[in-house]
């Protein structure tokens, strides 16, 4: 057995969420001490930080007022997903639900640059689509003004520099979005069309140029397999490459639009590049670079200036550093280390790193992989969990994480693919399992297995699969697909059927997993053949499924109907609901008990 329990483990916080105060010498962050994340405010490095919120639902976003003392943030019920967004004042404490409108979501867009106002989407009027809302700082509730009504999935990038516009983007699926200009002043609200495009292209991380005539974003348009940083002229409608990716995806830009300085990161194989620069006014292309900063463990985003940009604020993790919030200086790249996320005691060179490693799958492709041995591993008697990631257009990154440090510690290997379909490694790779290629990406999973049995250190008798969400799918279809290979798996929130799925989803969410998954209406055959609950009769392998009774995403049903079919195989099942969690579990007592049986689980059967 481990050194510490899984409540030690659980214990391990992370800070992350950063954002400026106006005054240039407060940071606020979120930090999980609690249990659940909750807003902390901190004067300087290394002081002691002060608790802001005290709720037993996550705080999922605090964004500072850019000229008084005032945050605003996000937190949901229950993880309903219906956010709501609240004001803090800084100086008294006090907290208002500036929203209070509980059965509709809320997506934050931003303050305006004076203070006075702020945009949000939300879905109140129709809870399949998202509408643009502006508010006063002093307006509650249903006070917003209604903008612009919309048709779809909408979200904000922000106010122009002279807050008489709002950037809209409009997202089809997680490859294809559309970019809008609102312009708040016109007699008619309407949006002006900026991406006008046939086929996938994606249009995301978009931020005002600093003259207002003219948006940096990261995209794909032109056929590049990779995003790159372009920059597009609202008059001509061009984009133009600011920066290429050089093979890998450019992640985002953060621009503060006064001084034109900016923060760009590169996802190479997983891992962060950073880029810090300052735009020259007269060309939008061209900028010059300062040295880049030093961070800890491989993995950083979430920036924020301060008032002057003269430093900005981000987090960092990797596989062996919990996240924390470091400040670094534009201009000599100097780096600082504001939050001590605690370790709960657990000293930090126990924790394992992992390797990255390429196994060929059945047609040739490379799947990428995270592999971590734990450190006293016996040749050929260590156990493995293959963790597989939701989305399925996500990616396995080597950040931290208390479970897998968990499980480490208690002998197991942990082995975390990249299969065809994630996101990072280009629109043709993440396109390789849309609709009727969906179990190529299962059959990765079984290439990943076959690499694990012949690797020196695994017990090929010992392997175990878990997943979340798609993962959770996952881990399903790899049962039922694979029966021979597994010696237990782990089903947390996922999909069992994609039929009862898709119907049952939060309406505002059906027409963009549909884009990926195939629609009821042309691909309900193929649907129902892949679904995990229809090869029920293959599965072989004990099953846990844990689910949250609120999930928006995944109904709960789906746990219901593959624990009760699996059982019904005379399959050994364990089943556990949280009643108060929706998809996955934020609650702090409820991570200790379902990794707790986790453990239990394996240990039984692995």
């Amino acid at each position: 057995m481990g050194s510490y329990d899984i409540e030690r483990y659980l214990n391990i916080r992370s800070a992350y969420g950063t954002s400026f105060g106006p005054d240039g010498e407060r940071l606020s962050f979120l930090m999980n001490t609690t249990g659940t994340p909750q807003v902390w405010t901190l004067d300087e490095a290394r002081a002691w930080p002060e608790q802001r919120t005290f709720y037993d639902e996550r705080v999922t976003f605090a964004s500072w007022s850019p000229e008084r003392p005032e945050l605003i943030f996000g937190m949901d019920e229950g993880g309903n997903e219906r956010a709501q967004l609240f004001g803090l004042d800084a100086e008294t404490g006090e907290i208002e639900n500036l929203t209070a409108m509980p059965d509709a979501k809320h997506r934050w867009g931003g303050w305006s640059h004076d203070g006075e106002r702020f945009a949000f989407a939300s879905n109140r009027r129709d809870e399949s689509v998202f509408d643009i809302y502006v508010q006063s700082r002093d307006e509650r509730g249903d006070e917003a003004e209604l903008v612009y009504e919309g048709d779809g999935w909408l979200s904000l990038s922000g106010w122009s520099p002279d807050d008489s516009r709002l950037l809209v983007s409009q997202a089809y699926s997680n490859f294809d979005q559309d970019l809008y200009v609102l312009d708040l002043a016109a007699d008619e609200s309407d949006l002006e069309h900026l991406t006008p495009h046939e086929g996938d292209v994606r249009y995301q991380s978009a931020s005002w140029a600093p003259d207002g005539e003219g948006i940096y974003l990261v995209t794909d348009e032109g056929d590049a397999d990779t995003l790159y940083l372009a920059y597009l002229d609202l008059e001509t409608g061009a984009p133009e490459t600011v920066a290429d990716g050089d093979g890998w995806n450019v992640g985002g830009i953060a621009l503060d639009d006064e001084t034109g300085r900016f923060v760009y990161s590169r996802n190479v194989e997983g891992y962060t590049d950073l880029t810090v620069g300052e735009f020259d006014g007269s060309d939008p292309t061209a900028f010059e670079t300062f040295p880049e900063p030093d961070l800890p463990g491989g993995i950083s985003g979430g920036v924020s200036f301060d008032p002057d940009a003269e430093r900005f604020a981000l987090s960092t993790t990797g596989d062996a550093v919990n996240t924390n919030v470091f400040v670094v200086d534009v201009e000599s790249g100097e780096t600082e280390q504001w939050t001590s996320a605690p370790t709960a005691g657990i000293p930090t060179e126990s924790f394992d790193d992992s390797e990255l490693v390429h196994v060929e799958s059945f047609d040739g492709l490379e799947v990428p992989g995270f592999f971590t041995l734990p450190e006293d591993a016996e040749e050929g008697n260590t156990p493995v969990i293959v963790d597989i990631h939701g989305g399925p257009e996500s990616q396995r990154r080597p950040s931290f994480s208390s479970v897998k440090q968990y499980f480490l510690d208690r002998g197991y290997a942990y082995f975390e693919p990249n299969v065809r379909g994630s996101s990072g490694y280009g629109a043709d790779y993440a396109a390789l399992d849309d609709v009727e290629n969906r179990m190529d990406s299962v059959a990765d999973i079984e290439a990943c297995v076959e690499w694990l049995q012949e690797h020196p250190a695994v017990d090929p008798d010992r392997i175990a699969a878990k997943g979340g969400s798609y993962g959770g799918f996952m881990v399903l279809a790899a049962l039922t697909e694979y029966p021979d290979l597994w010696a237990a798996g782990v089903d947390v929130v996922g999909i069992a059927n994609f039929v009862t799925f898709l119907e049952n989803t939060g309406d505002w969410r059906r027409e963009l997993r549909e884009a990926e998954y195939g629609s009821l209406a042309d691909d309900r055959e193929f649907l129902e053949e892949i679904s995990p609950t229809n090869n029920i009769e293959n599965i072989e392998a004990p099953l846990f499924v844990l689910h949250g009774e609120n999930d928006p995403r995944v109904p709960v049903g789906e746990a219901e109907q593959i624990a009760e079919k699996a059982k019904a195989q005379g399959v050994p099942v364990r089943k556990l609901i949280f009643e108060d969690e929706g998809h996955g579990f934020s609650k702090l007592e409820n991570r200790i008990e379902a990794y707790s049986e986790i453990a239990d689980f394996l240990d039984d059967h692995v």
